[in-house]
């Protein structure tokens, strides 16, 4: 499942994507209306009182999806489509929630334009990075990593490889290999919390996944790898072939490609940052 973080008036919220239909996570819902110092807190009185006032049981309209937790971890979130977080947004008087309700109709009925033309999630996707400061040559890398990326999903669907925690483990097998770092210590690294490992690294960290990635997808085709078993062994084969690669370059050029450098810093702060890291690794 695909899952991304979206920001209404500052807030971020979560989503997944779920047989091609958002769910929002009710909990950074309930933070954007509310600005409660505890949305979790909030949402479980919420839930108590919309029972016994209208006979409504909120858990009737959610699921429960992993999403990326403020540890980093994945964890078990309340979460609901486009109707059900409606619902519950009648339940929470803030003067927010209309202008939340128009945004959300509107992030809605983008899936729905998505869906029928999947180049126009490319663009936007181009757009928002664009947007964000990024250069025209790492948005190609990232958009080419996330097609990289999509393909190695699929072919794990195929060979019987369940979506989470598996896709997860795997993943990190071949971050390990290529980087010495699983993803949530690349994170740590990086001083990231939420945020999206990828959508901080440097062009080369953007490469070397893909090649971890490609090379992952390859072995698992040749070798008929079934079952998550024999992935997690092409996942270590493919994430070494460019921890190898990675290696190799950085005993040519002196420089670690592995950098505590994110997009939350200030271009001058991540060049220091990079350069006193580059210095250390020698």
């Amino acid at each position: 499942m695909e899952t991304r973080l979206i920001v209404f008036k500052n807030k971020q919220i979560r989503r997944v994507l779920h047989n091609n239909e958002w769910w929002f996570s009710v909990v950074d819902v309930v933070g954007a209306l509310t600005d409660s110092i505890s949305p979790r807190d909030y949402w479980f009185k919420m839930k108590v009182r919309i029972k016994a006032e209208d006979g409504f049981e909120p858990s009737t309209v959610c699921r429960q999806f992993k999403l990326i937790a403020p540890d980093g971890k994945m964890r078990e979130t309340d979460c609901a489509n486009t109707e059900g977080i409606f619902r519950i947004i009648q339940s929470i008087p803030s003067p927010k929630a209309e202008p939340f309700k128009r945004w959300l109709a509107r992030v809605g009925y983008e899936r729905v334009q998505e869906i029928e033309d999947p180049e126009l999630a490319n663009r936007r996707t181009r757009e928002i990075y664009k947007a964000k400061g990024y250069s025209d040559a790492w948005i190609e890398k990232r958009m080419r990593g996330i097609a990289v990326r999509a393909e190695l999903t699929e072919e794990w669907k195929k060979r019987a490889v369940t979506e989470e925690p598996e896709y997860a483990i795997l993943t990190s097998e071949i971050s390990k290999a290529a980087f010495g770092l699983t993803p949530g210590e690349y994170k740590k690294l990086k001083g990231l919390e939420r945020e999206n490992l990828r959508d901080h690294m440097t062009d080369l960290e953007l490469i070397f996944s893909m090649l971890g990635e490609a090379a992952t997808t390859e072995i698992a085709r040749k070798q008929d790898a079934r079952g998550f078993g024999e992935n997690k062994v092409a996942a270590r084969k493919g994430g070494r072939i460019s921890g190898q690669a990675r290696e190799k370059l950085e005993e040519e050029t002196g420089e670690s490609v592995v950098t505590p450098e994110n997009y939350l810093l200030e271009p001058e702060n991540r060049k220091r940052l990079s350069s006193k890291q580059g210095k250390k690794d020698k």
